[in-house]
């Protein structure tokens, strides 16, 4: 029996128990947090009071109870009272042993999708740094060249020819810039591991935004007081939010929007590497903005370096923050329609003795 539990609690999704008469008589923790509800305080509750499925699905369901037979119902929105709806797969089946229980187990597709597409976002982006040494090296001296020699022709030329090398120099220069930003992105240092509290890091990044290209925006604080501390690198986790927060301020109307700064834990979430291993990632960011959304050709492709929806832009800045997270072993991922598009970053709560020797160096 114990074992029976062992498994029953360790199960990394989202599990209920539901009697002959649709209440629920046992959620595992991942379930818990997929509600953002304690066990106590489900149970005995009709199922269908606390989960909603967008789906006709209590016939179908009750079809399964009388003939004993499992029920798969893929992509359905799911949700509670307590969080916005997912697109979820569902598998119910009769609890044997049990006449008229059934299980119900709901997999969350975001997770499955964003932890198959890990390996591939990490790869282009080392793929991606040797592309930006390359670069740096084979072209930033050539144009060093042009632009020397476009100015000494400027001082000997007409008057109507000086802005043909004016455009040489300046374009020149705009190409030297953005290979300073690609050398930026290849030389990032490995993160300096260190207990984060992540909401000091918001605080300075919502500081800086209004002072400069938020000025425009309305930003709004949601957050958990309780969240526990985040393990990583507080000046790298600053410029991932920074480069998001733009991003969100330039795709707004220049008459403003509004940017809510989220944050919450969520105990279901694993992040699932190939080999097995894993490790949990229960501290959740999200910042959500109210704007014209991601465009549509480029949405399952945003974190891929050189893939930009600005008519400008280097396509450098995401892949750069998806760099980041990854090398904290996190994950983002990217929901996005028009008039609201949700960043959300995933990481590991700082180690407890970490956490500990935080807290007394901050009271010496």
């Amino acid at each position: 029996m114990n074992s029976d539990k062992s498994i029953w609690a360790s199960l990394p999704v989202p599990a209920f128990i539901i009697d002959v008469e649709d209440r629920i008589t046992d959620v595992n923790s991942a379930g818990e947090g997929f509600l953002n509800a304690s066990q106590k305080s489900v149970l005995g509750h009709p199922v269908w009071d606390q989960i909603a499925v967008d789906a006709p699905l209590e016939e179908a369901f009750e079809r399964a109870r009388k003939q004993g037979t499992p029920l798969f119902v893929n992509d359905v929105d799911v949700g509670s009272g307590n969080r916005s709806p997912l697109q979820c797969a569902l598998q119910i089946a009769p609890l044997i042993g049990h006449q008229g229980s059934m299980i119900m187990i709901i997999t969350p597709r975001e997770l499955a999708g964003r932890m198959t597409r890990g390996n591939t976002v990490k790869s282009a982006a080392q793929s991606a740094i040797g592309m930006a040494e390359m670069l740096a090296h084979e072209i930033k001296n050539p144009l060093a060249g042009i632009t020397g020699a476009a100015q000494l022709l400027s001082m000997n030329i007409s008057p109507q020819d000086l802005e043909l090398t004016d455009l040489i120099v300046a374009e020149s220069r705009r190409i030297v810039k953005l290979l300073e930003q690609v050398e930026q992105f290849g030389n990032l240092s490995p993160p300096d591991f260190k207990p984060v509290n992540i909401h000091d890091v918001l605080d300075r990044a919502r500081r800086s935004a209004l002072l400069g290209f938020g000025a425009h925006m309305r930003i709004i604080e949601d957050y958990d007081p309780s969240l526990p501390l985040a393990y990583g690198d507080p000046d790298q986790f600053l410029q991932v939010v920074l480069n998001l927060l733009k991003n969100a301020s330039e795709a707004a109307d220049p008459k403003g929007g509004t940017i809510r700064l989220r944050t919450y834990y969520e105990h279901s979430f694993r992040l699932r590497r190939s080999d097995g291993s894993g490790h949990m990632l229960p501290l959740q960011i999200e910042i959500i903005d109210d704007g014209p959304g991601l465009p549509e050709k480029i949405r399952g492709d945003i974190f891929d370096p050189f893939v930009s929806g600005k008519e400008n832009g280097t396509g450098l800045g995401l892949a750069l923050v998806s760099k980041i997270i990854s090398d904290h072993d996190g994950w983002i991922s990217a929901e996005s329609v028009p008039g609201r598009t949700v960043f959300r970053i995933s990481l590991r709560r700082a180690p407890k003795e970490a956490s500990e020797i935080t807290a007394q160096e901050s009271a010496e």
